[in-house]
């Protein structure tokens, strides 16, 4: 069984989500109609799996009790959530995000905000 190594944050990009938050907050404090327009974004795997049955996906389970069985899970993609804009962007399965990535995905996230502005 492989080992999941957590990926803790250094000193300098914690100080920069600080950082970067008090700007947020002293731009809605000068600007309340400025929150209208910030956009909140996560990324998150989702994984495919497939239960032994239909049954086994409502079962709720106590600690230490054993968790229904599940094949192993087909595979996972990556989305993109926005969440003010009510927009998930999914990433292909076997492919690796870069910065072209990233850009494609502001470009579609840009077009969906115009289309939704121009109804």
């Amino acid at each position: 069984m492989a080992s999941k190594v957590l990926r803790l944050l250094t000193v300098d990009q914690k100080q920069q989500r600080v950082d970067d938050s008090e700007q947020c907050l002293a731009m809605f404090t000068h600007n309340k109609s400025d929150l209208r327009r910030y956009m909140t974004m996560d990324e998150i795997w989702i994984h495919h799996f497939t239960p032994e049955s239909k049954r086994s996906l409502s079962e709720w389970t106590a600690a230490g009790e054993p968790r229904p069985k599940a094949q192993q899970s087909a595979g996972k993609v990556i989305a993109s959530v926005f969440c003010n804009a009510q927009f998930i962007d999914y990433l292909e399965k076997r492919k690796t995000i870069n910065n072209n990535d990233y850009t494609a995905l502001l470009h579609r996230l840009e077009a969906k905000l115009h289309h939704v502005t121009s109804q």
